[in-house]
């Protein structure tokens, strides 16, 4: 086979580098006008039902049936007292009608205290914020106002916050809001220490308003972190702010630009200056350890002293209040109060999953002090006095392992804080590749060791140059400092960040991702049954999670793909039985899992996944971008980069339940990934003919490749981004000349052409099936667009590969004038068949659905729903395990059974 040519490299990564870099948003500034009334008001809950708390404010997205709510239409949302509260709205995504599909929606801080709302699409608009958010700019700033604080944020500089002020006195809260990244260019390996730092800081290239109110801001910066005359690790944060709120949030997200060879991260912090105005006992340090814990101290502490100043004092000093004035107190205290030492600097670091250190010291030059420790830190401090202090925390802070939060200088005029993402105490990042090749140098070879450990190696493939991650965090500007209670849900909100949404059967009832999913149903012992085995494959996956240890900075969110029953212990470094990377579509399933139960512990674990995949798993720079990469030992790992792991399919539904911008961008920076095929062939290791790929013939399965490039083209029509027209296009002249092959998509694989947009026509039939084709989100997204897109050939195109899929050797002969060969995930394709039963009332198809479920392969009926308990010496920590389960076979299960309830779930054996 040729190899690919360097002109077509440099070519495909210039198309890529052209992307928008700096996101859009549909609808943004202002709320809906209003409009005339519409369809039936909608119940939204807080996931975990404790409501608002401190957090600053929250957004969530509401699905509405086709054709029911005018384009244009205002919304009203009420308290369950029929109060209405302020909110902000912005459609997400539009039916082929006009009629509005998914609208987002934002609640500030006068959403606290209610536990339910009713969204109703309406006439008049809503009431305003009691406390208005404004936005302004000038003088290469921008000033957000949310009523209570005032953030100036510069659009140059290193400075991203120059300033966070209260408005009730003017006092500045904090100041010189900045990113820090510590390199090092060799790691010490041994015994012999002599490695150096250098420090790097954020530099700011471009600053945008994405919102503007009246309820919500978001204010986008991108820029690079700059030393001298190098500028590396790109950034993009975005602020989000709410009216009538003290605090605000931060997503900041790195894409890794580096060498892996030399440049290994030491640190990668977010740092903020906070002035300090009360006397040094007036001063609070409090840090949250585990659950409810806090360390609760002064910088210069009068409890426990030799000499007591009276209860009065010592009370309010642990309360946080302002102390009585001195000359009140015990004056053998007061007259000796510069002997005792002030702790100016504080360091809580995590350095795994299971354990956090705390210390403290006076000031630099002098030794630190044990001050305490645990087990899982909240991520979550606060530093200030009674005039006045800054609250800030880390999201994940333990499972995203190694991070730290440090406080340095509270003794003096200002303290500075960090939230180090990634600890400075923890062994510098090793991006390196984990091998040496093992003389993999050919194809040939390459095949050998893939039938040997599954991982497809090639040299220079396993590169870990833009892969990217995503961080949350969020801060306070408070006006003293909080009480314990406030404390508490402070970090709470940092830990959970409260998320209102609609319920399974409104979701359910719009017909939203394809019409596969259905509000769970325990009505018959044969339903019940099936759930009962959804629940325990759900609760393995967890309790997985944390037995194995599953979490760390890069690879929290992932799971792994297959156990290996000798060892007690899943394949974690076994070439492609590793992290799971999406293999099979485990996102899919946790997503449909929780649109059908609405279940929290569903949604956060989806959460973390799709956090995950779509960052880490997939490039977002360079040669590579807009592929994602196959299971491995590493997320970066394996050769094959390829569309099916990148798929906009497994991100869609966070972003629509949600509105997150970043996940937004991953999928709008998909829409030009056609152009990858000009980089990169997927099947360049097994092809028999030469190919070279050509603009005008690049060959593209209709299966795992369509389906990603479908789903990007989807999201970008529907949600009318800057590329709407493209994508539209893209989609139809496809889908149509794919039905147009001699065998639709049972010919496999076509010559597409990137200018047109459409496949060549083959002039003969051919049979091209793959058990991998259909298991990567085509089944959802061909449900999806024949919902969406009226194309009878199309339907019967797909509807034939459902038919022909699960059928016998004769009949798929008899159609398609050959066999499909030896196929497999005849149990995850029994989907096709109850989807195309539901399509044409076919009693023999929904019948064969549900034995291909019970009795195929994957989980049958001889499947043993238990648990088998581990203990030592055989596994490192106790736990238990089944042997039969794999993460292959528990994606296509999960999939399969929510799909068949949906579709046929009146059809069921009895």
């Amino acid at each position: 086979m040729s190899p690919i040519p360097r002109r077509a490299i440099l070519k495909a990564a210039a198309v890529a580098g052209a992307a928008a870099q700096f996101s859009w948003a549909v609808g943004q500034g202002s709320a809906q006008a209003a409009a005339p009334a519409g369809d039936a008001p909608v119940t939204v809950e807080w996931l975990e039902g404790g409501g608002l708390g401190a957090a600053p404010g929250s957004t969530f997205g509401v699905p509405w049936p086709q054709g029911a709510v005018p384009a244009g239409k205002g919304f009203t949302l009420a308290g369950a007292d029929g109060k209405a509260v302020p909110v902000q709205t912005w459609p997400t995504a539009y039916w082929p009608d006009g009629s509005l599909k998914w609208t987002a929606h934002a609640v500030g801080p006068e959403a606290a205290g209610i536990g339910r709302f009713t969204l109703t699409p309406a006439a008049a608009a809503g009431p305003a914020p009691a406390r208005a958010l404004t936005v302004s700019q000038a003088d290469r700033r921008i000033v957000v106002d949310t009523g209570v604080i005032r953030a100036v944020i510069s659009k140059d500089g290193e400075k991203l916050v120059e300033s966070v002020t209260r408005n009730d006195g003017g006092t500045k809260i904090a100041t010189d809001g900045r990113l820090v990244l510590l390199r090092q260019s060799d790691l010490d390996d041994g015994d012999q220490g002599n490695a150096k730092w250098e420090r790097f800081d954020g530099e700011i290239g471009r600053a945008v308003v994405e919102q503007s109110g009246p309820v919500r801001a978001v204010v986008r910066i991108d820029g690079k972190h700059r030393k001298a005359s190098r500028s590396w690790l790109p950034f993009c944060v975005r602020l989000y702010f709410y009216a009538g709120a003290e605090s605000f949030r931060m997503v900041h997200t790195i894409t890794y630009d580096g060498d892996q060879n030399k440049d290994f991260i030491r640190g990668l912090g977010v740092r903020f200056t906070v002035p300090m105005r009360d006397a040094a006992y007036d001063r609070h340090i409090r840090i949250a350890g585990e659950g409810k814990g806090f360390l609760t101290e002064a910088v210069k502490g009068v409890t426990g002293l030799r000499r007591d100043p009276g209860a009065a004092v010592r009370a309010a000093q642990v309360e946080g209040r302002k102390l009585p004035d001195p000359s009140t107190w015990d004056q053998r205290v007061t007259s000796r109060l510069q002997y005792i030492p002030t702790w100016g600097d504080y360091t809580l670091a995590q350095l795994s999953a299971d354990g956090f250190a705390l210390r403290k010291r006076t000031k630099p030059g002098h030794g630190w002090i044990p001050a305490g420790g645990g087990g899982r830190a909240n991520g979550f401090a606060y530093v200030g006095g009674v005039s006045g202090g800054f609250s800030f925390g880390l999201r994940d802070f333990w499972e995203k392992h190694p991070a730290q939060l440090d406080i340095r200088g509270a003794a003096g005029d200002a303290a500075e804080v960090t939230l180090w993402l990634w600890s400075p105490e923890a062994q510098p990042m090793d991006l390196r590749f984990y091998h040496d090749g093992m003389g993999q140098d050919t194809y040939p070879e390459q095949l050998e060791g893939l039938n040997i450990t599954y991982e497809d190696h090639e040299p220079g493939f396993g590169t870990p140059y833009g892969i990217a991650r995503t961080s949350e965090l969020m801060f306070w500007a408070n006006a003293a400092t909080p009480g314990a209670d406030a404390l508490v849900a402070q970090a709470a909100a940092v830990r959970t960040p409260p998320q209102l949404a609609a319920a399974p059967e409104h979701l359910a009832r719009a017909k939203v991702f394809g019409g596969l999913f259905a509000p769970v149903d325990r009505s018959t012992a044969a339903k019940a049954r099936i759930e009962d085995q959804l629940d325990f494959l759900f609760r393995y996956y967890k309790d997985q999670v944390e037995q194995r240890r599953w979490y760390g900075f890069w690879d929290y969110g992932d799971i792994m793909h297959t156990y290996d029953e000798d060892r007690h212990q899943w394949r974690y470094d076994v070439g492609g039985y590793a992290w799971d990377n999406s293999e099979l579509s485990p996102d899919l399933w946790l997503w449909y899992a929780y649109l059908r139960s609405g279940r929290a512990d569903v949604f956060r674990f989806a959460e973390a996944m799709t956090r995950h995949t779509g960052e880490v798993d997939v490039y977002h720079l360079g040669r590579w971008a807009g592929l994602g990469t196959r299971h491995g030992v590493q997320h970066f790992a394996d050769s094959a980069k390829q569309q099916r792991i990148s798929t906009a399919v497994y991100r869609r539904p966070y972003y629509f339940l949600t509105a997150d911008e970043r996940v937004g961008d991953l999928m709008h920076d998909l829409v030009d990934s056609d152009e990858t095929f000009l980089v990169l062939d997927p099947i360049r290791k097994i092809r028999t003919e030469p190919y070279e790929p050509d603009r005008h013939a690049l060959s593209i399965g209709f299966g795992t490749d369509w389906s990603g490039l479908a789903a990007a083209w989807l999201t970008e029509w529907e949600r009318r981004g800057p590329k709407a027209a493209k994508a539209e296009a893209r989609l139809r002249s496809t889908m149509e000349t794919i039905a147009a092959q001699p065998n639709g998509f049972v010919q496999g694989t076509g010559l597409y052409d990137l200018d047109t947009g459409r496949f060549a026509v083959a002039d003969k039939p051919v049979v091209g099936v793959s058990h991998l084709s259909a298991m990567f989100g085509l089944v959802e997204m061909c449900a999806e667009l024949i919902d969406l897109i009226d194309m009878p050939k199309f339907k019967d195109a797909w509807l034939d590969y459902c038919r022909y899929f699960n059928a016998t050797k004769a009949e798929q002969a008899a159609r398609y004038g050959s066999h499909f060969g030896t196929l497999l995930l005849f149990q995850g394709h029994s989907r096709q068949d109850a989807y195309a039963a539901a399509q044409l009332d076919d009693d023999k198809l929904a019948a064969r659905a549900w034995q291909k479920f019970y009795g195929s392969d994957g989980y049958t009926t001889a499947m043993k729903w238990e648990k088998t308990p581990l203990e030592g010496p055989v596994v490192l920590e106790p736990g238990y395990e089944h042997l039969w389960i794999s993460t292959n076979t528990t994606a296509l299960f999960g999939l399969a059974a929510i799909q068949n309830l949906a579709l046929i779930g009146d059809r069921m054996p009895g």
